[in-house]
């Protein structure tokens, strides 16, 4: 009991958010209590603590894919549901570095540069400040704003759930009409 206790503690808040972003509003309660249920109940069938959150990601989907076929009357399931679920963070990390291309792409020149010498080409910012002929604090000024206009840019397209690492674990496009992604 306390080790379910310590993962609810740890855990609804981000589960319900990941939930919440793919059920209408009054079923999340329900399917977190599910969730949570199941991972009470099989909890002694994780074999290797370190994919914990993996594994609590993979019932809570599970769990939203049953309730869309208990749901199911002439609905078709959500696209997202279809699909496998093959390495998900690695996946979601291709996926948004797809975006982050042509969105580093509309930003001005001078941060463009900057976040493509530092990013994508792994310079150093001393590195990056030689090359563009800047101080070593104006670079770093400039891969910080640039990055700040990515997130902007990302968080105008996209809707993240974090995990306690503040590492994107899942995200919806808020319009699928963004010319990013």
């Amino acid at each position: 009991m306390k080790v379910t206790e310590n993962i609810w503690h740890e855990y609804q808040s981000r589960l319900a958010a990941f939930i919440r972003s793919r059920v209408a509003e009054d079923a999340v309660d329900d399917l977190l209590q599910d969730v949570f249920m199941k991972i009470h109940l099989r909890i002694d069938s994780l074999k290797d603590d370190t994919k914990l959150e993996s594994w609590l990601y993979q019932i809570t989907r599970n769990e939203i894919t049953d309730f869309y076929r208990n749901k199911r009357t002439l609905e078709e399931l959500p696209e997202w549901i279809e699909q496998p679920q093959p390495e998900e963070e690695e996946n979601i990390r291709y996926e948004l570095s797809a975006c982050l291309e042509p969105m580093v792409k509309e930003l001005p020149d001078k941060y463009r540069s900057a976040i493509q010498l530092s990013e994508m080409k792994n310079r150093t910012q001393q590195e990056v400040a030689e090359l563009e002929g800047i101080s070593l604090s104006g670079a770093k000024s400039r891969v910080q704003r640039g990055r700040a206009l990515l997130k902007t840019m990302l968080n105008d397209c996209c809707q993240f759930a974090l995990n306690h690492k503040n590492q994107v674990v899942s995200y919806d496009r808020k319009d699928s009409d963004c010319k990013f992604c």
